[in-house]
């Protein structure tokens, strides 16, 4: 196996491993405001800090222009960078909500994604741009651009890495609610 598809391999797993590792963590913190949000690792939510996405399913197709993942997990892990390091998970479906959120939403200026595919033992990535998210029982479907990769998909699972977005420090901000339990 190439060095890159070994990276990726890696990555996958260790994102599979994040989710099954964060479900087993008990200080969820949650607003009436905002979706829940569990921070399980890192430092302090600071303004205006950029969070990443990852969302894993057991299967993907992509055809005229619809992603659609099967069996998505019901946990959706986010991250963020320096400083802060936080790593947490948030449930699917309340990624949706968050996409008209804040100055820079994704809803604005839809975010680009990485989709790697596991396929015949082989992993695929393909760059697309997200737009137009949904959400029904264990499905998640997007309209998609391709940017870069073939634009018909059928493979087994796969991990979507999604884009950062700006999160303001506001009461309806994942952030806000971390940061209001981080002082208590």
């Amino acid at each position: 196996m190439k060095t890159k598809h070994i990276l990726q391999l890696s990555g996958m797993l260790m994102a599979a491993l994040t989710v099954t590792s964060f479900a087993e963590e008990q200080d969820k913190v949650t607003n009436t405001d905002a979706a829940p949000i569990t921070w399980t690792a890192g430092g302090k939510p600071s303004e205006g800090m950029d969070v990443l996405f990852v969302q894993n399913a057991a299967k993907v197709s992509l055809k005229d222009g619809k992603l659609v993942l099967s069996n998505v997990e019901p946990s959706t892990v986010c991250f963020t960078d320096r400083p802060a390091r936080l790593a947490g998970y948030m449930p699917t479906e309340a990624f949706i909500p968050l996409w008209k959120n804040g100055k820079d939403s994704f809803l604005k200026n839809p975010p680009n994604a990485n989709l790697s595919v596991f396929k015949d033992g082989e992993v695929s990535d393909f760059v697309v741009v997200l737009s137009n998210p949904t959400y029904d029982g264990d499905t998640m479907t997007y309209d998609v651009k391709v940017l870069e990769g073939d634009p018909a998909i059928e493979g087994g699972a796969c991990s979507l890495f999604i884009d950062v977005i700006g999160m303001p420090r506001t009461p309806y901000s994942y952030a806000g609610a971390a940061r209001r339990a981080w002082r208590r």
